[in-house]
Protein backbone atom coordinates (compact mmCIF):
# COMPACT_ATOMS: atom_id res chain seq x y z
CA UNK A 1 0.00 0.00 0.00
CA UNK A 2 2.85 2.37 0.87
CA UNK A 3 4.50 1.78 -2.51
CA UNK A 4 1.18 2.40 -4.27
CA UNK A 5 0.73 5.75 -2.49
CA UNK A 6 4.27 6.82 -3.33
CA UNK A 7 3.84 5.83 -6.99
CA UNK A 8 0.58 7.80 -7.19
CA UNK A 9 2.22 10.92 -5.78
CA UNK A 10 5.09 10.62 -8.24
CA UNK A 11 2.68 10.43 -11.15
CA UNK A 12 0.99 13.70 -10.20
CA UNK A 13 2.25 16.67 -12.20
CA UNK A 14 4.05 19.25 -10.02
CA UNK A 15 2.20 21.97 -11.93
CA UNK A 16 -1.15 20.41 -11.08
CA UNK A 17 -0.18 20.06 -7.43
CA UNK A 18 0.83 23.71 -7.31
CA UNK A 19 -2.40 24.74 -9.02
CA UNK A 20 -4.45 22.81 -6.48
CA UNK A 21 -2.78 24.85 -3.73
CA UNK A 22 -3.36 28.24 -5.36
CA UNK A 23 -6.52 27.95 -7.46
CA UNK A 24 -9.71 29.31 -5.99
CA UNK A 25 -13.05 27.83 -7.01
CA UNK A 26 -15.83 30.30 -7.72
CA UNK A 27 -19.36 29.64 -6.56
CA UNK A 28 -21.40 28.43 -9.54
CA UNK A 29 -24.62 29.39 -7.76
CA UNK A 30 -26.79 27.20 -10.00
CA UNK A 31 -30.51 26.59 -9.57
CA UNK A 32 -31.86 23.31 -10.92
CA UNK A 33 -35.38 24.71 -10.59
CA UNK A 34 -34.53 27.32 -13.26
CA UNK A 35 -35.77 25.48 -16.35
CA UNK A 36 -34.90 28.37 -18.67
CA UNK A 37 -31.26 28.21 -17.53
CA UNK A 38 -31.15 24.44 -18.11
CA UNK A 39 -32.64 24.87 -21.58
CA UNK A 40 -30.04 27.49 -22.48
CA UNK A 41 -27.31 25.25 -21.08
CA UNK A 42 -28.50 22.37 -23.27
CA UNK A 43 -28.39 24.65 -26.31
CA UNK A 44 -24.89 25.91 -25.53
CA UNK A 45 -23.62 22.40 -24.83
CA UNK A 46 -24.96 21.08 -28.14
CA UNK A 47 -23.53 24.03 -30.08
CA UNK A 48 -20.08 24.29 -28.49
CA UNK A 49 -19.27 21.07 -26.63
CA UNK A 50 -21.07 18.13 -28.25
CA UNK A 51 -18.68 18.00 -31.21
CA UNK A 52 -16.04 16.48 -28.93
CA UNK A 53 -17.71 15.60 -25.62
CA UNK A 54 -20.57 13.15 -25.27
CA UNK A 55 -23.25 12.56 -22.63
CA UNK A 56 -23.40 8.84 -23.19
CA UNK A 57 -25.65 8.08 -20.19
CA UNK A 58 -28.35 10.57 -21.17
CA UNK A 59 -31.05 10.20 -23.84
CA UNK A 60 -32.37 13.09 -25.90
CA UNK A 61 -36.03 12.36 -25.14
CA UNK A 62 -35.36 12.08 -21.38
CA UNK A 63 -33.61 15.45 -21.45
CA UNK A 64 -36.44 16.99 -23.46
CA UNK A 65 -39.09 15.69 -21.06
CA UNK A 66 -37.25 16.90 -17.98
CA UNK A 67 -36.49 20.35 -19.42
CA UNK A 68 -39.91 20.98 -20.99
CA UNK A 69 -38.54 20.93 -24.55
CA UNK A 70 -41.20 19.97 -27.08
CA UNK A 71 -40.40 17.40 -29.76
CA UNK A 72 -40.42 19.93 -32.60
CA UNK A 73 -37.84 22.11 -30.85
CA UNK A 74 -35.82 19.02 -29.96
CA UNK A 75 -35.70 17.81 -33.56
CA UNK A 76 -35.03 21.23 -35.08
CA UNK A 77 -32.50 22.61 -32.60
CA UNK A 78 -30.85 19.80 -30.62
CA UNK A 79 -30.72 16.78 -32.92
CA UNK A 80 -27.99 16.66 -35.54
CA UNK A 81 -27.17 14.18 -38.26
CA UNK A 82 -28.98 10.85 -37.94
CA UNK A 83 -29.70 11.21 -34.20
CA UNK A 84 -33.18 10.22 -33.03
CA UNK A 85 -35.06 11.32 -29.88
CA UNK A 86 -34.58 7.95 -28.19
CA UNK A 87 -30.81 7.81 -28.82
CA UNK A 88 -28.12 8.26 -26.23
CA UNK A 89 -26.31 11.59 -26.51
CA UNK A 90 -23.10 10.32 -28.10
CA UNK A 91 -21.04 11.71 -30.95
CA UNK A 92 -18.77 10.45 -33.70
CA UNK A 93 -15.48 11.37 -32.03
CA UNK A 94 -13.28 8.27 -31.94
CA UNK A 95 -10.90 7.79 -28.98
CA UNK A 96 -7.94 7.44 -31.32
CA UNK A 97 -8.80 10.77 -32.96
CA UNK A 98 -8.95 12.47 -29.59
CA UNK A 99 -5.54 11.11 -28.67
CA UNK A 100 -4.14 12.24 -32.04
CA UNK A 101 -5.54 15.77 -31.95
CA UNK A 102 -5.57 16.58 -28.23
CA UNK A 103 -3.09 14.15 -26.69
CA UNK A 104 -5.72 12.15 -24.82
CA UNK A 105 -9.08 10.47 -25.33
CA UNK A 106 -11.90 12.99 -24.99
CA UNK A 107 -13.81 12.40 -21.72
CA UNK A 108 -17.54 11.90 -21.54
CA UNK A 109 -19.09 14.68 -19.45
CA UNK A 110 -22.23 13.03 -18.10
CA UNK A 111 -20.79 12.76 -14.59
CA UNK A 112 -18.23 15.56 -14.66
CA UNK A 113 -19.99 17.71 -12.04
CA UNK A 114 -20.24 14.71 -9.71
CA UNK A 115 -16.58 13.69 -9.77
CA UNK A 116 -15.30 17.28 -10.04
CA UNK A 117 -18.12 19.56 -8.71
CA UNK A 118 -20.24 22.29 -10.31
CA UNK A 119 -17.93 24.96 -8.87
CA UNK A 120 -14.92 23.30 -10.52
CA UNK A 121 -16.58 23.16 -13.96
CA UNK A 122 -17.77 26.76 -13.67
CA UNK A 123 -14.32 28.00 -12.65
CA UNK A 124 -12.57 25.89 -15.28
CA UNK A 125 -14.59 27.40 -18.12
CA UNK A 126 -13.61 30.88 -16.91
CA UNK A 127 -9.90 30.17 -16.33
CA UNK A 128 -8.37 29.89 -19.81
CA UNK A 129 -5.52 32.25 -20.63
CA UNK A 130 -3.14 32.86 -23.53
CA UNK A 131 -0.08 30.59 -23.54
CA UNK A 132 1.95 30.43 -26.74
CA UNK A 133 3.83 27.34 -25.54
CA UNK A 134 0.68 25.19 -25.72
CA UNK A 135 -0.46 23.46 -28.96
CA UNK A 136 -3.72 25.45 -29.12
CA UNK A 137 -2.29 28.66 -27.69
CA UNK A 138 -4.13 28.50 -24.35
CA UNK A 139 -3.65 27.11 -20.88
CA UNK A 140 -5.86 26.92 -17.81
CA UNK A 141 -5.22 28.05 -14.25
CA UNK A 142 -7.32 25.24 -12.80
CA UNK A 143 -6.04 22.53 -15.19
CA UNK A 144 -2.40 23.27 -16.10
CA UNK A 145 -1.12 21.92 -19.43
CA UNK A 146 -4.69 21.45 -20.64
CA UNK A 147 -4.98 19.92 -24.10
CA UNK A 148 -8.40 21.36 -24.86
CA UNK A 149 -8.72 24.47 -27.05
CA UNK A 150 -10.75 27.33 -25.62
CA UNK A 151 -13.87 26.80 -27.73
CA UNK A 152 -15.62 29.69 -25.97
CA UNK A 153 -12.68 32.04 -26.48
CA UNK A 154 -14.42 34.15 -29.12
CA UNK A 155 -17.25 34.77 -26.67
CA UNK A 156 -15.15 35.41 -23.57
CA UNK A 157 -12.22 37.27 -25.15
CA UNK A 158 -8.50 37.17 -24.39
CA UNK A 159 -7.21 36.64 -20.86
CA UNK A 160 -3.71 36.94 -19.47
CA UNK A 161 -2.52 35.02 -16.40
CA UNK A 162 -2.12 36.70 -13.02
CA UNK A 163 1.09 35.30 -11.56
CA UNK A 164 1.90 34.55 -7.95
CA UNK A 165 4.82 36.16 -6.15
CA UNK A 166 7.82 33.81 -6.28
CA UNK A 167 9.18 32.86 -2.87
CA UNK A 168 11.89 30.59 -1.48
CA UNK A 169 13.53 30.40 -4.89
CA UNK A 170 10.42 28.98 -6.52
CA UNK A 171 8.88 30.04 -9.78
CA UNK A 172 5.81 32.23 -10.19
CA UNK A 173 2.69 30.30 -11.20
CA UNK A 174 -0.68 31.44 -12.57
CA UNK A 175 -3.17 32.00 -9.76
CA UNK A 176 -5.84 33.88 -11.69
CA UNK A 177 -6.71 35.53 -14.98
CA UNK A 178 -7.25 39.07 -16.21
CA UNK A 179 -9.41 39.97 -19.21
CA UNK A 180 -7.40 42.14 -21.61
CA UNK A 181 -9.60 41.95 -24.71
CA UNK A 182 -13.35 41.51 -24.48
CA UNK A 183 -15.07 38.97 -26.70
CA UNK A 184 -18.50 39.08 -28.31
CA UNK A 185 -20.10 38.75 -24.85
CA UNK A 186 -19.65 41.05 -21.90
CA UNK A 187 -18.09 39.47 -18.79
CA UNK A 188 -21.52 39.34 -17.15
CA UNK A 189 -23.08 37.66 -20.20
CA UNK A 190 -20.24 35.15 -20.40
CA UNK A 191 -20.59 34.31 -16.71
CA UNK A 192 -24.30 33.66 -17.23
CA UNK A 193 -23.59 31.43 -20.21
CA UNK A 194 -21.01 29.39 -18.30
CA UNK A 195 -23.39 29.11 -15.35
CA UNK A 196 -26.10 27.78 -17.71
CA UNK A 197 -23.72 25.15 -19.12
CA UNK A 198 -22.69 24.13 -15.60
CA UNK A 199 -26.32 23.88 -14.52
CA UNK A 200 -27.14 21.66 -17.48
CA UNK A 201 -24.18 19.37 -16.77
CA UNK A 202 -25.22 19.22 -13.11
CA UNK A 203 -28.69 18.12 -14.21
CA UNK A 204 -27.21 15.55 -16.63
CA UNK A 205 -25.11 14.05 -13.83
CA UNK A 206 -28.19 13.29 -11.74
CA UNK A 207 -31.51 13.88 -13.54
CA UNK A 208 -33.44 12.58 -10.53
CA UNK A 209 -31.85 14.95 -8.02
CA UNK A 210 -34.86 17.22 -7.52
CA UNK A 211 -37.23 14.23 -7.40
CA UNK A 212 -34.91 12.49 -4.92
CA UNK A 213 -34.91 15.53 -2.68
CA UNK A 214 -38.70 15.83 -2.90
CA UNK A 215 -39.21 12.17 -2.02
CA UNK A 216 -36.66 12.47 0.76
CA UNK A 217 -38.89 14.94 2.60
CA UNK A 218 -41.79 12.49 2.48
CA UNK A 219 -39.54 9.68 3.72
CA UNK A 220 -38.36 11.79 6.67
CA UNK A 221 -41.96 12.74 7.42
CA UNK A 222 -42.96 9.06 7.37
CA UNK A 223 -40.17 8.13 9.75
CA UNK A 224 -41.17 10.96 12.06
CA UNK A 225 -44.82 9.86 12.21
CA UNK A 226 -43.85 6.20 12.53
CA UNK A 227 -41.50 7.04 15.40
CA UNK A 228 -44.33 8.73 17.31
CA UNK A 229 -46.64 5.75 16.73
CA UNK A 230 -43.92 3.32 17.81
CA UNK A 231 -43.16 5.41 20.89
CA UNK A 232 -46.76 5.48 22.11
CA UNK A 233 -47.18 1.77 21.35
CA UNK A 234 -44.11 1.06 23.42
CA UNK A 235 -45.55 3.08 26.34
CA UNK A 236 -48.85 1.21 26.06
CA UNK A 237 -47.25 -2.27 25.98
CA UNK A 238 -44.88 -1.56 28.87
CA UNK A 239 -47.14 0.54 31.13
CA UNK A 240 -47.81 -2.30 33.61
CA UNK A 241 -44.18 -3.41 33.85
CA UNK A 242 -42.11 -1.79 36.58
Amino acid sequence: MRKLIIATLLLLSPAMLMASETAHLEDADIDLHDTASLQRGAKYFMNYCMGCHSLQYMRYNRMAADLDIDEISLRENLLFGDAKPGDLMTNSMRPEDGEKWFGTAIPDLTLVTRWRSPDWVYTYLKSFYVDDTRPYGVNNVLFPLVGMPHVLGGLQGVQQPVMSEPHDGGEAVPVGVELVEEGSLSPEEYDTMVRDITAFLTYAGEPMKLERQRLGLYVLLFFGVFFLIAYFLKKEYWKDIH
